[in-house]
This record gives C-alpha cells, sequence and structure tokens, in this order.
C-alpha cells in the first residue's frame, strides 16, 4: 500500500454524479459527467470548501464537459443548495497515514480485495466529515488556521497513549508523542474533540492504561468523550506483540475505564471515558445502564450499541439512536461514506424484495459478538419461530466478531446448511453500496435474505407477525 508523505495534489475538479430536479443546477443546465473547474474563479479544495462556494447566491460555474470549457451562469439565492452531487469529498490529495501501527487493521488485511479498503487515511477533514480518527502526526499550523476559522468541530483523535514515548512506539512514528500538542491546542480553541484508545494487551494496558487516564483528566480534561476499545486481530496479523485480551484483561480495562469515569465525574463533571460493548461480552459482565452513557456519543465506535439496540427493540425510546447522520447530511453535495454510506442497492432502495412467505421460521445472521447481544432480545419474544444464527466469520480469522465484517463468503457457507424456505435476515451495516466487503453481493448468496436496517427497531418490525401492529 502506497503511504504518500509528498505535499498534496492540485486539486482534481469535482465531478457531477446526480443533479436534483427542479434545482438550481438543473435549472442552469449542469448533468452527471460535468466536471467543475471553478465556482466563481476559485478551485475548491475540498466538498467543505464547495458548499462555502455554492452557498453563495447567483453563480458562475466553469464547467468541462466533453473536453470543452464553459462558464454557466446559475440563478439562485444565498443559501439555497445547489443541487448537486460530486464523486467525492476531498478533490486534492487524501492525506495518508505515515504512522506505522503493530494494531492498524489495514496491514491485517488479506490481498486481492478492492483497493480503497488499503488506503490509510490521516486527514482532519475526513475526521470532521464522517467521524474518521486522525492521530494528528500530520497536522499543521495551516490545517489548525483552518480549522478554527471555518469552524471543523467536533474532530476525532486517535490517542491511544498520553506518555510521548509510548505513543511514538505504539504509531511507530517519531511525531507520535509530540503531535499531542495538537491535541492541546484545538481544547485551547474550543474544539471539540472525541478521543480513541486501542488497548493492546500488555502493551498499553494495565498501569499503563491507567497512567494514560489519568494524564488525560489532568491535561486534557476538555475531552468530550474517551472510547476505550480492544485490539483487533485477524488471522493475517504479523505483529508477535499484537494478540487478543484474555478475559482477565478484560475485566481489568473494564475496573479502569469505570474509575477513570467516576473520577471525571467527580472533577469536570461529565464521564468522558466509555469501555466499548466488547469489553463486557469478552467479561461475561452486563453493559452499564442507558443513562451512564450520556447520550451514547460514541455509538459508532462500538460504545452502547447494545444498549441502545436493546432500547430501540423494545420501543423505550422515540426515534433510532444511531449510526448518526453526521455532519455531511448538512453539507450540499458531500458524499456518504464509511458508516454512512448507502448499504443496500436494491431497485433504488435499501429494502430488498426477495422475501419466503412471512409467516416462515425465521434466521437472524449476526456475527459471534452480535450474536450474544442478540440472543437474550430474541428469547423475549418467546418465539421458537425465530432462532438467531451466528456467523464465524472465518475469512478475516482472529478475534473478528462484530457483524460489520461479516464477509458473503462466510455468509454463504453458513446459509448453504440452513434449510429453504426460511426467511434470512442480514444486517444492512455488513454491506457497502450494496456489496459485502469481499465484493460478493447478497443475491449471490445460496438462500434469499431480508435486508434489515442494523438497529432495534427495525428488527422488531422485521419479526412482527403479520397483522399486529408492529408489523412493517
Amino acid at each position: 500500500m502506497a503511504l504518500s508523505t509528498a505535499a498534496p495534489h492540485a486539486p482534481a475538479p469535482p465531478r457531477v454524479v446526480s443533479v436534483v430536479a427542479d434545482s438550481a443546477a438543473a435549472r442552469a443546465g449542469l448533468v452527471p459527467g460535468d466536471e467543475i473547474v471553478a465556482i466563481d474563479g476559485v478551485v475548491p479544495r475540498d466538498v467543505l470548501e464547495y458548499q462555502r462556494l455554492v452557498d453563495e447566491g447567483d453563480l458562475v460555474v466553469s464547467v468541462r464537459r466533453g473536453g470543452i470549457e464553459t462558464d454557466i451562469d446559475i440563478r439562485k439565492r444565498a443559501g439555497e443548495p445547489l443541487g448537486v452531487e460530486v464523486h467525492a469529498a476531498l478533490f486534492d490529495q487524501v492525506r495518508t497515514c505515515d504512522n506505522h501501527c503493530e494494531f492498524c487493521f489495514i496491514y491485517q488485511l488479506p490481498p486481492g480485495m478492492r483497493k480503497s479498503l488499503y488506503l490509510k487515511d490521516d486527514d482532519y477533514r475526513l475526521s470532521f466529515l464522517y467521524g474518521n480518527f486522525t492521530t494528528l502526526t500530520r497536522f499543521t499550523e495551516s490545517d489548525l488556521e483552518r480549522v478554527l476559522t471555518e469552524g471543523l468541530s467536533p474532530l476525532h483523535v486517535s490517542i491511544h497513549s498520553a506518555d510521548l514515548a509510548a505513543r511514538n512506539d505504539l504509531l511507530r512514528n517519531r511525531r507520535g508523542g509530540p503531535s499531542l500538542r495538537w491535541l492541546r491546542a484545538l481544547l485551547d480553541h474550543d474544539v471539540e474533540v472525541h478521543g480513541q484508545i486501542v488497548v493492546c494487551p500488555g502493551v498499553n494496558d494495565g498501569d499503563e492504561l491507567d497512567h494514560t487516564l489519568a494524564e488525560l483528566l489532568d491535561q486534557y480534561a476538555e475531552l468530550s468523550t474517551v472510547c476505550v476499545v480492544p485490539l483487533g486481530i485477524s488471522k493475517f496479523n504479523r505483529e508477535p506483540r499484537m494478540r487478543p485480551h484474555t478475559r482477565a484483561e478484560a475485566e481489568r480495562v473494564i475496573d479502569s475505564s469505570s474509575f477513570w469515569q467516576a473520577a471525571f465525574l467527580e472533577h469536570v463533571g461529565r464521564r468522558v471515558v466509555f469501555a466499548a460493548d466488547e469489553y463486557y461480552l469478552l467479561a461475561d459482565r452486563p453493559f452499564p445502564a442507558a443513562e451512564s452513557y450520556d447520550g451514547f456519543a460514541m455509538h459508532e465506535d462500538g460504545v452502547g450499541m447494545a444498549r441502545s439496540f436493546g432500547l430501540e427493540f423494545f420501543g423505550a425510546v422515540d426515534d433510532v439512536i444511531g449510526p448518526r447522520a453526521g455532519f455531511f447530511a448538512s453539507v450540499d453535495g458531500a458524499p456518504s461514506a464509511g458508516y454512512r454510506s448507502p448499504r443496500s442497492l436494491v431497485d433504488g432502495s435499501s429494502d430488498v424484495v426477495l422475501r419466503p412467505r412471512r409467516d416462515a421460521p425465521v434466521g437472524v445472521l449476526t456475527g459471534p459478538l452480535g450474536a450474544a447481544v442478540l440472543q437474550p432480545l430474541v428469547a423475549s419474544l418467546g418465539r421458537k419461530d425465530v432462532r438467531v444464527i451466528a456467523v464465524a466469520n472465518e475469512f478475516f480469522g482472529g478475534n473478528t466478531g462484530v457483524a460489520g465484517l461479516m464477509t458473503g463468503e462466510d455468509v454463504a457457507r453458513v446459509l448453504a446448511d440452513e434449510p429453504y424456505g426460511h426467511r434470512y435476515l442480514l444486517p444492512d451495516v455488513c454491506l457497502t453500496r450494496g456489496v459485502f466487503l469481499d465484493g460478493l453481493a447478497p443475491a449471490e448468496l445460496p438462500r434469499p435474505v431480508e435486508i434489515v436496517a442494523t438497529d432495534g427497531r427495525a428488527l422488531r418490525a422485521a419479526l412482527a407477525p403479520v397483522g399486529t401492529k408492529e408489523y412493517a
């Protein structure tokens, strides 16, 4: 994989991929395939700059179509959406990661997967747009100026250790420790920052984790949240120091997180520190109460997912808790990515129409960790016709057990041994733009599946018998 440290390329023109009917862009004649060379003479670097430009009133948009450039006058009110979706969020070069972390899951991917999966970004713009984590090792004074002048908040920062030498070691980058000065600068300027600690057993756990959390309370108490997450190991891991947690180690992480959560609550009035759900599963401990998650701010990072899923499943909340829409939803033209990518593309919809009869027995497909969460929820329904099917992840191996990393190969293997005529529910979190990570499409599976949004409310509706109030 290429880990370029070269200066950013000149911005490539954003390419129009869709135009909203009756929008300002449609009325002016913009069409998919057009390249937007400039807006009022300015070449946008990314969708953030693009948004500011198109948010103005009447525009002159320079367009390249069929190799010919032309200026198009667009009449619109200030603040009126242009009505264009472009092909990418960044038009200049993505700032790639120059760390070489032992725990990086990208280094643990098998060869032959689609190219985009091997891209290691460390770009603060993607942190703002999509919630990607940045280590700040490539952050600069000009980046800080842009964050502050344009209000790019919140940001998400990978911390891992507050000890400078230990952070250098974890990131395998001599700028690892010193780059924490940017975290201090962001907090000094009231930027909302969510932190993450990937805990590697025998490396930054135990006393080292306690030291890091103590330093965060002492030096970075303005952090909004800090999620403590376990190291993910695939069978392709080649780093001798990296291994899965033992149960005792998981218990220690929970105890440390709980201790420092209480300390933060006492001293700054917020809990701040949260251990990922996976630790509670590994330690066979009950999940904390819903109110202790302070609004589930780190839901997408595996913190509080299980508890929020149960609330949704039993109708204890008025709306779905996560995943969150993210800033991109309010940016005119920003494409979705990551957690926010379109999950399934079936007739232009996220709904799958291939269904056996509604009263057929049901198998709910999920990863081994998801199965541990879903089993008691499904059992509470008292229905013998509904079962949870745990899909072991042989594709990645190791301790990979989350539903989001299920591959078509593994789902196909499990379904091949399941009976015909049953309904099989597949969570949409394992799909991106209609395909699994290994490129297989649901239509290629040996049994028809119904793709269901990955939240408790959607699952409850999918399981509801015909004619009941919950039936969807």
